[in-house]
């Protein structure tokens, strides 16, 4: 039985983390919620009951045993490598911040959940690159993998509660035959698909598609390996959507790629 802290509790993202605790039936002792000032004190509704939020404190967070952060980048550089300076709080950070530090692990523990051994501080990759990771490795260990290309097809909820509020009010206005203007967004989204999502790069891809590169090649340990994304928001509150093409080394027949993805953890096969 561990103690858990959930920094950022009153967010989409925290929220669906504690859903998942509860979900997954993750042995906790104690489960704490933490948020900014302006939260503290709130009650929230959750899968645990009603809980209350608490202001966030490097030494809240160092008395429990576990760190989920689910805030920005800037916040957890700050805060994330105080609350391991204790030397034994693991903080898991759901930003970007340390994705790319040579030594912080980016972990799919289905994949590569050894990286995290004695390890403090562990970063968790971005979204489309765990949902293609989680059917690609076990292709990749069976016909090992050459070339990847991939089509991501992402919800308003990438963008978290403000992307999410967005398409709302604008589908309303925009049903009404009114102006609906985009602030989260790069263009509006209701009715739309947008095929730019973060700041475009040098390389003339977005920031979104190079960290499905980036991520894929750290996790499977495999600078060699080609990769191209496409990444496109799509105007529905939840759940994205990949289509990927692959180029392996070893002869696959679909059959084969098929059975080798039916027993794979965390890989749900439907056809």
């Amino acid at each position: 039985m561990v103690k858990v802290a959930v920094v950022g509790a009153t967010g989409a993202v925290g929220e669906e983390m504690i859903e998942v605790l509860h979900a997954r039936k993750f042995p906790l002792s104690e489960l704490v919620l933490l948020a900014s000032e302006r939260s503290a004190g709130k009650s929230m509704n959750t899968a645990f009951g009603e809980k209350q939020v608490e202001a966030f404190s490097v030494e809240r967070a160092q008395s429990c045993d576990f760190v989920l952060m689910a805030v920005s980048g800037g916040f957890s550089t700050e805060f994330s490598p105080q609350i391991t300076a204790n030397g034994k709080t693991v903080v898991i950070d759901n930003s970007s911040a340390f994705r790319y530090h040579e030594d912080v692990p980016l972990v799919v523990p289905e994949i590569n959940r050894s990286a995290m051994e004695g390890k403090l501080l562990i970063a968790n990759p971005n979204c489309t690159t765990a949902i293609a990771a989680m059917a690609l490795w076990p292709l990749h260990k069976s016909f090992k993998l050459k070339k990847i290309i991939v089509s991501t097809y992402q919800a308003a909820s990438g963008a978290g509660a403000q992307g999410m509020t967005e398409l709302e009010e604008g589908t309303r206005l925009a049903l009404d035959g009114k102006e609906h203007p985009n602030e989260v967004f790069a263009h509006p989204l209701p009715f739309n698909v947008i095929p730019h999502i973060d700041s475009f790069q040098s390389n003339g891809y977005t920031k979104e598609e190079m960290k499905v590169v980036w991520e894929t090649q750290k996790i499977f340990d495999d600078k060699t390996l080609a990769c191209s994304c496409t990444a496109v928001r799509i105007p529905t509150k939840r759940a994205h959507s990949e289509a990927i093409t692959i180029e392996t080394e070893e002869d696959v027949t679909p059959e084969a790629a098929i059975e080798v993805l039916k027993s794979a953890p965390g890989v749900e096969v439907a056809c």
